[in-house]
């Protein structure tokens, strides 16, 4: 096979500078991306893959030459160290010409850089692109020059994108502070739906899970009635703090009500959680000689409610069946459990 390229590939830049000046989604742009590298060196196949910033993981973001099982069988190959992929944005190093045989015994030549951004004078690879053609093939100084090329826009993108979402976020976080609520400063019932939707969309695209817990403060009125509104603040207080003192710095919590309070826990440890939070409580001194004692309910997404309301009502179902049970229970789904 000749290792001369089918077209110049300097003709494939002007396409993916376009492509990183305009509009799209991340998604978008690595797939024409991906698909610049394809007309200007006609690969056999080729992909991106992208390092995840919020867990340790590669996954495949574009890709072409490959079906859904190729696509597969190359993510799950993310997971090997020797994986060319991994060793790339590892090594931040590209490497051209490695040769590699397919079980079938064809034999390919592959080139793979990493996408690296400098900021500050510190280097952070994003991921890496890779390319493989059928041997024999070889790259000449211009070719791997334009691919680099592609390699850096590619990264610029992945980058900008991220610049992005933590901009989001980061106003986000100013939101949240904006709206605490003033007596116990935890978030307020508006910042809680807002976090909560956020963090659905999260878990749905990453295709994690989500726990909400419900906290009610068993026999508040009682409270209130004997030691006045004074102790019933005081006993708000106190559970906030150890509400704020329990969780993980990923959880959100708020109040969302006289005496009830939420918590938004990314991934499935919510019952976990609010036993530790009714761990905590029940070491609290009484306040107008009355023990403070919390009831807890607990829903989890996407087994138990696919939406926000849906699972509020879940949550809200248990706590129904944990006050029923009596103080200090947790329940999740149709299980009680003593938080104490």
């Amino acid at each position: 096979m000749s290792t001369e390229p089918t077209v110049d590939p300097r003709t494939s830049l002007p396409a993916a500078i376009a492509t990183v000046v305009g509009d799209g989604d991340l998604e978008d742009i690595l797939d024409r991306l991906l698909g610049a590298a394809v007309d200007g060196f006609d690969p056999a196949f080729g992909a991106i893959v992208v390092a995840d910033p919020d867990r340790a993981e590669l996954s495949v973001a574009a890709s072409t030459g490959l079906d859904s099982t190729g696509v597969d069988y190359l993510q799950a190959g993310l997971r090997d160290p020797a994986d060319p992929f991994a060793t790339t944005i590892v090594g931040r190093i590209a490497v051209f010409d490695r040769e590699e045989a397919t079980p079938d015994g064809r034999t390919f030549i592959g080139a793979y850089l990493p996408l690296v951004i400098s900021s500050g004078g510190v280097e952070a690879c994003l991921g890496a692109l890779g390319l493989t053609w059928p041997a024999p093939h070889e790259l000449d100084e211009d070719q791997r020059a334009s691919l680099r090329a592609i390699t850096d826009l590619a990264a610029l993108s992945i980058d900008r994108a991220r610049l992005v979402s933590t901009a989001a976020e980061r106003s986000e976080w100013f939101e949240r502070m904006a709206h605490a609520d003033p007596l116990t400063g935890l978030a307020n019932e508006r910042t809680i739906a807002r976090i909560l939707e956020l963090e659905l969309a999260r878990a749905g695209r990453q295709g994690s899970e989500l726990s909400l817990a419900m906290f009610d403060v068993d026999d508040f009125r009682a409270t209130n009635r004997e030691g006045g509104h004074e102790a019933g603040d005081d006993v708000l207080r106190r559970v906030a703090a150890v509400l704020a003192e329990s969780v993980r710095l990923v959880d959100t919590v708020g109040r969302v009500g006289g005496d009830e309070f939420i918590l938004v826990a990314p991934g499935s440890a919510g019952a976990t959680v609010a036993k530790r939070v009714l761990d905590g409580i029940s070491a609290l001194p009484a306040v107008a000689g009355r023990q403070i004692s919390v009831s807890a309910g607990v829903a989890r997404f996407p087994s138990d409610a696919g939406d926000a309301e849906s699972l509020i009502a879940a949550a809200k179902d248990g706590l129904s069946r944990a006050r029923a049970a009596g103080p200090g229970v947790v329940a999740s789904g149709a299980t009680q459990e003593a938080g104490s």
